[in-house]
């Protein structure tokens, strides 16, 4: 008897949003009196960092510090529609829906900066520290709070705008069942390193090493964040949530609470190296893809595979208990010995 080491790797592409109905979500973008910008949206953080993206693409493309916006998710009675949180949507759909309603908001704010300055709009550009400033002549200047300013008390101006992005829906070709369900497909890879104790049938994951192609990275930390945190679930999938069907009936046969339903504690986490390859999509919020989803599928395989390599059993069933790893091995030796 002894623990025997095996690697596995798995890949996958996954799609970013869906095609029924449109996919729409919107976005509203408008300046708070000191020249603060409040991005209004219905659509929700989930703790997969929308609000901090969301945030980047507005300053990015207003040309204002980060720190000037202010993301505000109302709600799905009072905000801009959103069709939710789900499909690996969220950058993608609303990132894009910010960035049409920040260009307006943008545009507004350039006209009101050149009536103050007495020139001409498009001879201004944001500074991204706060400033309008005049192209070639960076020393005429005007900040954005005065900017605000002459809006709301002199002009009589709202700094405002508005963005929708909608994936116009696709229906199949009779023919040929051809159609075009997404908006752009995000790939992953995942090499998972286990010893498996062939006596007690107990597998430990010693590493993850994860490599994702989500487009661009808009913000790497948070990035990084979703795949170790996918591969978690995915972890947790592989080896201890048990998912068998329970309807029509109640969990019965099942933990009732968190108190006894099975997860990985620190203990049981793998050391993680994660790698982003940058390919930017064409419809993407500055090329960025969706990722969410994603990241707890690879792992799963990855594990498996790693399994088979180290003790030549074939998981097919989640989750990869040691009695499953255990008949695995039994079933091998009857194989032999006959």
């Amino acid at each position: 008897m002894a623990i025997r080491q095996g690697r596995g790797y798995a890949a996958v592409n996954y799609p970013t949003g869906m095609n029924l109905g449109g996919d729409p979500s919107q976005a509203l973008v408008h300046a708070t009196t000191m020249g603060g910008f409040v991005v209004t949206l219905s659509s929700v953080d989930l703790g997969q960092g929308l609000r901090t993206v969301v945030a980047q693409c507005a300053a990015e493309t207003l040309g204002v510090p980060l720190e000037n916006v202010i993301v505000d998710t109302a709600d799905t009675d009072t905000g801009p529609h959103c069709m939710g949180t789900f499909a690996s949507r969220g950058t993608h759909r609303v990132g894009n829906a910010v960035i049409m309603a920040a260009r307006e908001a943008r545009e507004v704010l350039l006209r009101v900066a050149a009536d103050e300055l007495e020139v001409d709009a498009e001879d201004l550009e944001t500074d991204g520290t706060g400033f309008v400033r005049l192209k070639g002549a960076p020393e005429k200047k005007i900040h954005v709070s005065e900017v605000a300013l002459a809006a709301h008390f002199r002009q009589g101006r709202t700094i405002s705008g508005r963005g929708i992005f909608l994936k116009e829906p696709s229906t199949p070709v009779p023919e040929t069942g051809e159609m075009d369900p997404d908006s752009c497909q995000a790939h992953a890879c995942t090499v998972a390193e286990v010893e498996v104790d062939d006596e007690t049938g107990v597998i430990e994951v010693l590493r993850l090493y994860n490599t994702y192609e989500v487009g661009r990275a808009l913000n790497p930390a948070i990035a990084t964040q979703q795949v170790e945190g996918g591969a978690w679930m995915g972890l947790s999938h592989a080896l201890f949530e048990s998912t068998e069907p329970y309807y029509p009936h109640s969990r019965e046969h099942g933990p009732l609470d968190f108190a006894a339903y099975l997860m990985p504690g620190p203990a049981d986490l793998p050391e993680q190296t994660s790698v982003f390859l940058e390919r930017p999509a064409g419809n993407g919020p500055f090329g960025a893809k969706g990722i969410g989803e994603m990241t707890a599928n690879a792992p799963i395989p990855a594990i498996a595979n790693a399994v088979f390599d180290a003790v030549g059993v074939r998981l097919t069933s989640m989750p990869f208990t040691p009695e499953k790893v255990l008949r695995g091995l039994d079933e091998l030796r009857a194989g032999r010995a006959g």
